[in-house]
């Protein structure tokens, strides 16, 4: 009686994983040059390591509380109305233009000088591609985020691959205050400089530029005919009584200035993606093709909400930034009073801190350019993000107290 074999399932398994695995790098030699060299951010992988040791994330800066009621009310009641499909919806620009002329005095067209985008990111990515051409340069008065490092990454693959140069440039700030280098500022500039960026209030340092720093910039650009660039997502989040003044303010630089900013963390909405260009008409024309081009519109629902958004009285701008104000108290009192001062390998210290406290910060390299003239400084630094709720922070206070020694400061031991 003829049995019929049984497989071996073993080789099959074995003969699987081969031919995926020849699969997996055909598949990975199709990639472009450009996400070849993209890898999970710092502070991603923390996040996965704080997920895996249920610690506080004090890591990714987005706030944790809730988002104002009048505003999640009228999301709400916008997708109740059925506010589903493409729109652009120009009250919001005109409510940008209103608050842009009460904040800096300056007065903006919405019809033709506002582009509502998918958050601030898509507005400074629509906005380099809207100026920078092959053989330019871009100066970086020096901070960025990832997110922002990808967009001039991007740009700067696309212009290489045309037969372009590399072109950033980036003017590092003077630590401890991060204070402008005016002498600095000026050698960085040449012949094929295009645009200078500049973001203020600053991340992750809290720094505002003051007048004299600004009209140092301004005059820069006034002189090389150079287009600024700002980010103002924290404008509303400031410290010790100081004010933001908007660069585009400034005599003569509305003209020459693109501002990008956006709802995110003001109203603490960093998902809802609602952000703006605010630019001379015919850049902001060039930004809204790209936008169009890119994405079509921003999410129609929250366009609506960021009326009532923008409708906020002076009141609620005034409790943010005291709010803030004591979060950031909060968080310096706590490492105070642990003696948070140590030398440490930033990315081994937050990887221990994540699994002895339960707590979770970020190294401070993510916020510089990794040029050898910023390393030691970007090996100084870890930041903790304090847009977290009084429990959040209560909770990271207790954890990391465990770990002070009994002379009163903090003790980790580092296993690396």
């Amino acid at each position: 009686m003829f049995q019929a074999s049984r497989p071996n399932t073993h080789l099959l398994q074995g003969e699987d994983k081969a031919t995926a695995e020849e699969s997996k790098e055909k598949m990975e030699a199709k990639l472009s040059s450009l996400a070849k060299t993209l890898t999970p951010s710092s502070i991603q992988q923390l996040s996965y390591l704080a997920q895996r040791c249920n610690a506080v994330n004090l890591a990714e800066g987005f706030p944790d509380f809730p988002a104002p009621i009048h505003i999640k009310d009228a999301a709400v009641s916008a997708i109740l109305a059925d506010f589903n499909q493409y729109s652009h919806v120009q009250g919001t620009c005109d409510y940008v233009a209103r608050k842009t002329k009460e904040m800096h005095g300056m007065n903006v067209d919405p019809l033709t000088d506002i582009v509502i985008c998918c958050g601030q990111s898509e507005a400074f990515a629509a906005t380099m591609f809207s100026i920078i051409d092959q053989g330019m340069r871009l100066y970086y008065l020096i901070r960025h985020t990832k997110r922002m490092m990808f967009v001039l990454g991007l740009l700067e693959e696309f212009l290489f691959l045309m037969g372009g140069g590399k072109w950033q440039v980036y003017v590092g700030l003077d630590p401890p205050q991060w204070t402008l280098n005016s002498d600095k500022l000026e050698k960085s500039f040449t012949e094929k400089t295009k645009a200078l960026v500049l973001n203020s209030p600053h991340n992750p340092t809290g720094k505002v530029f003051n007048k004299d720093e600004l009209e140092i910039i301004a005059g820069a650009c006034q002189r090389r005919d150079v287009v600024a660039v700002t980010d103002e997502v924290y404008e509303h989040i400031t410290f010790d009584n100081q004010s933001h003044i908007s660069l585009a303010s400034l005599p003569g630089m509305q003209r020459r200035t693109v501002i990008t900013s956006s709802l995110s963390k003001t109203f603490s909405v960093t998902g809802w993606r609602i952000g703006w260009a605010i630019a001379p008409t015919c850049i902001a024309s060039a930004v809204r093709n790209i936008h169009i081009r890119m994405t079509d519109c921003a999410p129609v629902p929250f366009q609506e909400a960021a009326l009532a958004a923008l409708r906020s009285p002076p009141a609620y701008f005034d409790r943010l930034r005291r709010d803030y104000e004591s979060k950031r108290d909060c968080i310096f009192n706590l490492l105070a009073k642990v003696g948070f001062k140590m030398q440490f390998k930033p990315q081994e210290f937050v990887e221990e801190l994540i699994k002895q406290a339960g707590v979770v910060a970020v190294p401070g390299a993510g916020f510089f350019h990794s040029k050898p003239s910023a390393y030691y400084a970007s090996t100084r630094y870890i930041r903790f993000a304090f847009c977290k709720s009084e429990d959040t922070l209560a909770a990271a206070s207790l954890k990391i107290s465990r770990l002070v020694d009994a002379s009163g400061n903090l003790k980790l031991f580092l296993t690396c």
